[in-house]
């Protein structure tokens, strides 16, 4: 049976139209490096609230970041509603060294879709969509946002989905985690 891919509005900075999700992942990372992507978004959020300051960042990657961010938010929704269908399985790590779980829990780490679900528990596509526009427009923009708390738990909870991510896309590479 062929495999359905989705599109998630990736062609612009992937040059593919249509991913699998746990695809778009791997793109994400091939593209991306996951410690400048936080730094970037750390800045973003700091030059958001505060007034008068803006990110150095050249205002193309910016978007292109941006862009990019979109669709791995879409493709970690994709992956955590598989997940609860039984279509897609992580392999559990037993071993949690606490260096390396970073903002995510022990439970995790071991089962990084986990992360995904519980993200979009707290939070919609919407929110985290608004959240990076917010971002993006308040940190190119010399203005500041007000609805701090609009930014808050959307900027926590994708700092958790990135790591979830980054290490879903380590385990595949490994041969330890199968999308059906």
């Amino acid at each position: 049976m062929k495999k359905k891919k989705t599109d998630f509005g990736a062609r612009f900075w992937s040059g593919t139209r249509k991913h699998s999700a746990a695809g778009l992942l791997e793109a994400f990372f091939q593209f991306n490096d996951l410690a400048e992507v936080k730094e970037t978004i750390n800045t973003m959020v700091q030059c958001s609230v505060q007034k008068n300051t803006r990110i150095l960042e050249d205002p193309a990657e910016v978007f292109h970041l941006y862009q990019s961010l979109r669709s791995l938010v879409r493709a970690c929704c994709l992956i955590g509603k598989k997940a609860k269908k039984g279509k897609f399985k992580a392999a559990s790590e037993t071993n949690v060294p606490k260096i390396m779980t970073g903002p995510l829990s022990a439970e995790e780490y071991r089962d990084p879709v986990r992360a995904f679900r519980r993200a979009f528990s707290a939070c919609s596509v919407e929110e985290y969509d608004e959240f990076l526009s917010l971002v993006v427009y308040f940190s190119l923009g010399d203005h500041r946002c007000d609805q701090e708390k609009k930014i808050v738990i959307p900027y926590i909870q994708l700092m958790k989905m990135l790591d979830a991510a980054w290490l879903i896309t380590e385990r595949a590479s490994t041969g330890k985690v199968t999308g059906k």
